[in-house]
């Protein structure tokens, strides 16, 4: 249990603060990913293809140049 103590405003008496257990429950959170290639030499991901994927939950987690291409690499949480 982590106890979180709640502060006091200026001026008001600090012996009776209340306390609050709040408990820990730890959840691994389930990813999959996506990943998209594309040459350096073609177009890159447009603005509308971002938008696209963002609505369908994926968030852009990194880019790496390689050579002549660009990997985009996506994930988003799985719900089961």
């Amino acid at each position: 249990m982590t106890t979180v103590e709640i502060p006091s405003r200026p001026g008001w008496p600090t012996s009776h603060l209340p306390r609050i257990e709040v408990p820990l429950v730890p959840v691994e959170p389930r990813w999959e990913y996506k990943e998209v290639i594309r040459e350096t030499a073609g177009a890159l991901m447009s603005a509308g293809e971002l938008d696209s994927l963002g609505a369908e939950r994926w968030e852009l987690a990194g880019v790496v140049p390689a050579g002549a291409r660009v990997h985009f690499y996506f994930k988003r949480e799985r719900h089961p």
